[in-house]
């Protein structure tokens, strides 16, 4: 259970610090350059390329949730205990928040960077998003992404699958809600991604995260639904032949 923790929480930490540091380059820095496009591509695939790494990386010793959303989707699933749940709970916010404060300390030694101009990759509406999207429109666009995402992993991961490709369906899946919800919130579909970057920034950051908090883990509980329904079979373990008895 330790490795499993552990390794949870490293793993939240090198995806928000290398994915959530794409971002900031990105929109941050200017980096990308006056091409938005440019920015919201790297991006989507800065989380989707580490996600996959991380997932043939860490995905053996403890499945590589690192998302608290997925962890739900995945008790709902009855595929892990409540009590293994809680501590993957606790690893990931841990790992997320230590994650942006090791990017920030990255940052802060840059003569470009000011926190409260620059940022560091978090999440909002309103003057917080790029399309000015109001608050109803960011929690639907966070619980259609996540319920999406969330949805592909259960399949990716179910008995059924093919275990081989499963790190490249799931950080496929993550670029593709990326592309689309970097524009409209920043794209959370990862509590412990946005509640570390909040911490750091406080301020509006912080008083928005609750709906990037709760709408991933809503948009869980609608994947997990969606995926008792239509989701692939699980495989069933045949059992072992009944010996005859002796005569």
């Amino acid at each position: 259970m330790f490795r499993r923790i552990a390794a949870e929480l490293v793993g939240t930490l090198l995806l928000v610090y290398f994915a959530v540091g794409v971002a900031t380059l990105s929109f941050g820095f200017g980096v990308a350059g006056r091409s938005l496009s440019a920015g919201v591509v790297a991006t989507a695939l800065a989380f989707g390329l580490v996600l996959l790494v991380l997932v043939y990386a860490i995905g053996p010793i403890s499945g590589c949730h690192v998302n608290p959303a997925v962890t739900l989707g995945v008790l709902l699933a009855r595929r892990i205990p409540p009590l293994d749940a809680v501590g993957y709970w606790i690893a990931q916010f841990a790992g997320g928040i230590l994650g942006a404060l090791l990017l920030w300390a990255t940052f802060s030694g840059s003569p470009l960077y000011a926190r409260s101009v620059t940022g560091l990759g978090a999440d909002g509406w309103g003057a917080a998003s790029l399309i000015r999207i109001d608050m109803g429109g960011a929690f639907l666009t966070e619980v259609v992404l996540t319920a999406l995402f969330v949805f592909i992993v259960l399949s990716m991961t179910s008995t059924a699958a093919i275990p081989s490709v499963a790190g490249v369906g799931i950080g496929l899946a993550l670029t593709t809600v990326h592309l689309i919800g970097i524009p409209i919130t920043g794209t959370s579909v990862n509590p412990a991604r946005s509640l570390g970057p909040a911490v750091v920034l406080g301020g509006t950051a912080l008083s928005q995260v609750w709906l990037f908090i709760v709408a991933p883990l809503v948009g869980a509980v609608v994947a997990a639904a969606l995926h008792g329904f239509v989701g692939p079979p699980e495989k069933e373990t045949p059992l072992p032949p009944v010996e005859e008895e002796a005569p």
